[in-house]
């Protein structure tokens, strides 16, 4: 009979708050997808070529794990209190019955175990869903074709989230518990109490509302113009001054509110004064939720948004070179001649790079002139680290370079007479890239043996190996008689490779690649792999990507928890006012709309907040902390952060319309009771 019961009352549970319920299996999902991580395809293939970075990788999930639970424990918590309110008239009717406390408490937990079984069957099937779905669009997204996917299920994974998931739901009805069972048995059948305003004056709300908003206009000011130095003291004010600044601004928002409805109330009809008094009142009770609510979706968004554009800018790089071998002539011809690796090769070709000789990289020397270019520097912002150790000391070919652009599909650069290009393989760090490509964008110079070659506006940041085997700071593409005078060692540095196009298409790069690879290493060849760069580029787009989402939405959703199941709690603790209404000849059609109006200025009053200290923030965040590389297509990471803003509004429409409903629902029961 009481197993019975347990199960009768946690459907009804289930069936009468399904945003605790959704809660709960999005708890799940979240728990399941970040430990599974190593058990992805994309993750399994990264430790084979960047091993130590995925260790690294590995050793923080541990910790994300901790600060889930931390997290997710208040989400539960909330969930937990809001279902236990509204079933104290339930639990008082038991004692009354000759219930024990120590029945009722294991009725609680026994209820709470049989939801967490439930939840767990529904939310691990819709995780491992998720997590075939993230490894498909991850190596589809960076490139990789077909992986030869095979389906993953990670034991510990699964282990650790029912059990980290057990014992948050434990804990949290564990706190709430201990204060039932402390209760007077009086207690369940009253209304719950609405918590003591603490009004402010006028002066103070003023005061409160003008101080915050200044702080946040100067956390805004200090993020956006001064956070480039990254100084602590710039970055420390930034962080007081935005929290700070959230918090009085909600503190003093009240007073606002009561002085606007002072001033329109004579004139209001229906709930209307009604209704913006329950606004102000949760405002001013609730001032402190508020704040934290938006702080919350301040770095939902802000992770969401580094994810993305991190994730999809990363990805946007092209290859250009599948294969680079080293060794003699006759070495890599013999090499290449084999049938089975010829059958695979479109086009290879020698890729000639040197140093320059000695005497031109001396600036005593004075064989390059570089005056007019460091002139041109210095007109670009943050140039003079560049300036510094401005020097040239290699050369590449140009019909090298345009073999490599050729079979990028791009145009080749057919340098004119007296016409050289700056090449920099470090185009993607940071501002580098940038900062050189305004410096030549002008039309400037650079004097070679006494002679001004004319250096092209468009800067050179292909790879010229498979894998960034060599590092090259600066260097000068130059036609192939000028490298033949300017080059140490004018032979061929090594042999870049490419393989067909029809044997990619049809087995996948990563795949072919790997292929070709195998039959390389038993050749005993040297050579490199563009399996090595995709390495490390695919690690940075899983790392930055992946784990910023992840704790994005967690914050999303312990957010939106928090304002909708504080929301609907407070509504509670005022259910005697409703109760007058409907007294007083108010319908309820009425004041459901009341009550959804409610609502929507309520989640209005975060969202708005949050929006724009999000936009501050991302700004900074990607002006200062971080760049995206130079290259990256920003229509395509434009267009990807304008789908997810609106998948934002769409899932919190959705939410906003649950609490409604849910609100609703709660306004209706007061209706009928009163009427029967």
């Amino acid at each position: 009979m009481f197993c019975k019961q347990v199960r009768r009352n946690a459907a009804k549970n289930r069936k009468g708050n399904g945003l605790f319920f959704g809660s709960l299996v999005i708890a799940i999902v979240a728990f399941y997808t970040l430990l599974s991580l190593g058990e992805q395809d994309v993750m399994r293939y990264l430790a084979t070529i960047e091993s130590d970075a995925v260790g690294k990788l590995m050793m923080m999930l541990p910790a994300v794990y901790a600060v889930s639970l931390f997290f997710v424990f208040f989400l539960v918590y909330f969930a937990c209190k809001y279902q236990t309110d509204s079933r104290k008239r339930e639990f008082g009717l038991y004692l009354m019955l000759g219930m024990k406390r120590s029945r009722l408490f294991f009725m609680l937990f026994a209820e709470t175990l049989w939801s967490s079984l439930i939840s767990l069957l529904t939310g691990i099937p819709i995780a491992l869903f998720l997590t075939e779905g993230i490894s498909l669009a991850t190596a589809k997204i960076v490139g990789l074709g077909i992986i030869g996917h095979h389906f993953s299920f990670s034991p510990d994974a699964m282990l650790w989230t029912v059990c980290g998931f057990i014992l948050v739901q434990l804990l949290s009805m564990l706190v709430i518990c201990m204060n039932l069972v402390k209760a007077e048995t009086a207690e369940f059948f009253r209304s719950g109490s609405e918590k003591k305003q603490a009004p402010l004056s006028g002066v103070r709300s003023t005061a409160c509302f003008t101080l915050g908003t200044g702080l946040l206009i100067a956390a805004y000011y200090l993020g956006i113009f001064q956070m480039h130095s990254l100084r602590m003291a710039v970055m420390l004010a930034v962080i007081v001054c935005g929290i700070l600044g959230t918090f009085l601004l909600y503190r003093g928002l009240g007073g606002f509110l009561g002085q606007y409805i002072r001033r329109k109330s004579p004139n209001a009809a229906g709930l209307k004064t009604f209704t913006a008094r329950q606004v102000q009142e949760n405002v001013l009770s609730q001032h402190k939720s508020l704040a934290i609510s938006s702080l919350l979706l301040l770095m939902a968004l802000s992770c969401i948004s580094y994810g993305i554009s991190m994730g999809f800018g990363r990805s946007g790089s092209r290859r250009s070179v599948d294969f680079s071998l080293f060794g003699t002539e006759t070495e890599m011809n013999a090499v290449l001649e084999k049938n089975d690796i010829d059958e695979m090769v479109e086009d290879s070709y020698p890729l000639y790079l040197s140093a320059v000789k000695d005497g031109y990289d001396r600036d005593e020397e004075k064989a390059f002139d570089t005056g007019e270019f460091v002139k041109a520097l210095r007109t670009v912002e943050d140039s003079d680290n560049i300036i510094e150790n401005l020097h040239i000391e290699y050369v590449i070919g140009e019909s090298s370079y345009n073999r490599i652009l050729k079979n990028m599909g791009k145009e080749e650069l057919k340098l004119a007479d007296h016409e050289t290009a700056i090449y920099t393989s470090m185009g993607n760090d940071g501002d580098f890239g940038s900062i050189l490509t305004k410096a030549i964008s002008g039309g400037i110079s650079i004097g070679i043996d006494g002679v001004n070659y004319s250096i092209r506006p468009t800067l050179c940041m292909d790879n010229v190996v498979a894998d960034r085997a060599i590092t090259l700071y600066m260097a000068l593409v130059v036609p192939d008689e000028l490298f033949t005078k300017l080059a140490s060692e004018p032979e061929a540095y090594c042999r870049n490779v490419n393989l067909k196009d029809e044997i990619v298409d049809n087995t996948g790069l990563m795949q072919a690649i790997q292929k070709m690879d195998a039959m390389l290493e038993d050749t005993g060849i040297e050579y490199d792999s563009y399996l090595g760069g995709i390495g490390r580029n695919l690690f940075y787009t899983v790392a930055a990507s992946y784990l910023t989402i992840y704790l994005g939405v967690l914050f999303w959703l312990i957010a939106n928890t928090v304002i909708g199941l504080k929301y609907l709690i407070s509504q509670r603790q005022t259910k005697h006012r409703y109760e007058t209404l409907t007294m007083l000849g108010a319908d309820t059609p009425a004041m459901c709309r009341s009550v959804k109006k409610q609502i929507g200025i309520y989640f209005v009053l975060v969202l708005s907040t949050a929006l724009v200290s999000s936009a501050a923030a991302i700004f900074t965040m990607f002006r200062s902390f971080t760049k995206l590389p130079v290259g990256t297509s920003v229509s395509t990471v434009a267009l990807i952060s304008a789908i997810a803003l609106v998948i934002f509004a769409a899932v919190e429409i959705v939410y906003i319309g649950i609490v409604k409903r849910t609100a609703s629902r709660e306004v209706s029961r007061i209706e009928i009771t009163n009427r029967r």
